[in-house]
């Protein structure tokens, strides 16, 4: 049974946010293709997990049979956070770009994800590259809205964007390559204008096509799957 984790970054409520309809979109026509999957979600927008402290990295950083009961307490958050990518297929992402970068509470989430034991190894052996990550094998689906535009690679904004290089480079820690992202992006939002219609437009159109060709695999998420306009999905 393929597992799809649901998660939702905006800080908009509901009825005011683009990555929500989007994700909302997108895991409808997947169940519609694969009614037999279990999602899981989480909106860390609207509920987001506490920012780490010194109490969680000194947790973090003991081996668990040295840990003390606050420790296993600090660390409980993560574990149920940990738990749910360890179990998904497919993870779907509702990232909005904000100033260029990612929302606080998703860069919250991915440091409770980022856990040394659970998520990666470290081993000084290794050399300059300690870091092995330790999930491997699984698909990330990134729904984002931007308010100005040309943000993919090439385009007139792609030296600000923050948010996709950010999110590629800490997708080892999801047990995801770099080449299994895809980034499907509305743009044009704060000019309210056509091309912000017919970004919207395309992105659902986006959407919608890529939940039905991952909801109707069995077993396995094709990698790079589908291709849209260059401007609005992207890889990273």
């Amino acid at each position: 049974m393929t597992t799809l984790l649901r998660i939702d970054a905006s800080a908009q409520l509901e009825d005011r946010s683009l990555t929500r309809m989007l994700t909302g979109l997108f895991t409808s026509e997947f169940l519609t293709a694969n009614p037999d999957a279990r999602v899981i979600t989480r909106d860390i927008g609207q509920d987001p997990v506490p920012a780490i402290d010194h109490r969680f990295i000194h947790a973090a950083f003991t081996p668990p049979e040295a840990r003390e009961d606050w420790m296993a307490e600090r660390l409980a958050l993560s574990d149920r956070l940990i738990d749910e990518v360890e179990a998904a297929d497919i993870i779907l992402l509702g990232a909005p770009m904000y100033n260029y970068g990612m929302p606080a509470a998703l860069k919250g989430w991915i440091d409770h994800i980022a856990r040394i034991g659970r998520t990666f190894s470290f081993d000084l052996a290794r050399g300059d590259v300690p870091i092995e990550p330790i999930l491997k094998g699984k698909q990330l689906v990134v729904l984002s809205s931007r308010g100005e535009f040309g943000f993919e690679p090439g385009g007139p904004r792609a030296h600000l964007n923050a948010l996709d290089p950010a999110i590629a480079a800490c997708a080892h820690y999801l047990g995801v390559n770099a080449a299994d992202i895809e980034t499907i992006a509305i743009e044009y939002q704060e000019f309210k204008d056509a091309r912000h219609t017919r970004s919207v437009a395309t992105a659902k159109e986006a959407a919608r096509a890529l939940a039905q060709r991952f909801g109707q695999a069995t077993g396995k998420v094709p990698a790079n799957s589908y291709r849209a306009e260059p401007a609005l999905v992207s890889h990273c």
